[in-house]
C-alpha cells in the first residue's frame, strides 16, 4: 500500500493536534480560538474517514487513532469550553480550591461520557448507517457554538451562562451520548429526495439558519438536529 495508508492516519492526527491547541487557547482565555479548533478536528474527523474509504486505506490502527483523537477533541476540549463559561458564569467561585471552582468541574463529565461513547460505538456492530446515543462531534460542536454565540451577541467575558444551567446541559448532553436513541448520520446511498428526508430538511434548516443568524444559530441548529433524531428517524 506504500506510503498512502498513512494519509489517513495523518489527518487523524491533524485533528488531535486541533483538540490538543483548542484545549491550550481555552487555558490561555482565547475560548473564542478554541471553538474554531474544535470545528478544525471535525473537518479533519470527516476527511480522514473519506480518504480511508477513497484510498482503500482501512486498519485497526487507524480506526484506534481516530477513537483517542476524538476523546481529546470532542471530549476533553469541550468540557474545557464548558467549565470555562461555568466558571465565568459564577459572581462568586462555588466550592473554590484556590481559582478552580468544583462545582465547574462537572463539566469533565463530557469528556468521561465521550470517552464511555466511543468505546461503545467501536464494539456496537448496529451503528453503521446511524447512530445509537449522540455522536461525540455534534455535543463537541453545540459547546463549541456557545462562545462563538456569545462572541457574536458581544456578551463574552460576561457572566451570562449561569452555572447551574451549564450544569444541566453538561448532564443532559452526557446522558443523550450514552443513551439508546437513534441519531440520524450523513451516510447516504444516494442524493434522492426518498429515503433521506430527514437529513435533506435538516440542512435545509441548517443552511437557512446559519445564512440569517450566523454563529448564534448554530446551538439552535444542533437542538434542531437533536429533535428530528428522536421525534422522526427510525
Amino acid at each position: 500500500m506504500g506510503l498512502k495508508k498513512h494519509i489517513p492516519n495523518t489527518i487523524t492526527c491533524c485533528n488531535l493536534i486541533s483538540g490538543c491547541f483548542s484545549i491550550l487557547f481555552t487555558f490561555s482565555g482565547m475560548p473564542v480560538a478554541a471553538a474554531v479548533m474544535i470545528f478544525a478536528a471535525g473537518l479533519f474527523d470527516f476527511f480522514d474517514g473519506f480518504a480511508a474509504r477513497l484510498l482503500d486505506a482501512h486498519s485497526p490502527i487507524g480506526g484506534d487513532l481516530d477513537s483517542l483523537s476524538d476523546v481529546v477533541s470532542f471530549g476533553v476540549a469541550p468540557g474545557f469550553i464548558m467549565y470555562h463559561l461555568m466558571s465565568e458564569g459564577m459572581l462568586e467561585p462555588i466550592w473554590p480550591v484556590g481559582k478552580v471552582s468544583l462545582f465547574a468541574c462537572f463539566a469533565f463529565l463530557l469528556p468521561v461520557f465521550s470517552a464511555v461513547r466511543l468505546a461503545k460505538f467501536n464494539v456496537d456492530t448496529r451503528q453503521t448507517t446511524s447512530f445509537i446515543g449522540l455522536p461525540t462531534p455534534p455535543m463537541a460542536i453545540f459547546m463549541a457554538s456557545l462562545p462563538l454565540a456569545f462572541w457574536q451577541l458581544g456578551l463574552l467575558g460576561q457572566p451570562v451562562l449561569n452555572p447551574y444551567l451549564g450544569l444541566g446541559i453538561v448532564i443532559l448532553f452526557s446522558v443523550m451520548m450514552v443513551c439508546n436513541l437513534p441519531f440520524f448520520s450523513f451516510k447516504m446511498k444516494s442524493i434522492a429526495w426518498k429515503g433521506n428526508e430527514v437529513r435533506w430538511i435538516f440542512l435545509i434548516i441548517a443552511i437557512a439558519g446559519f445564512a440569517i443568524f450566523r454563529f448564534v444559530a448554530l446551538p439552535f441548529i444542533l437542538l434542531v438536529y437533536i429533535l428530528m433524531s428522536v421525534l422522526f428517524y427510525r
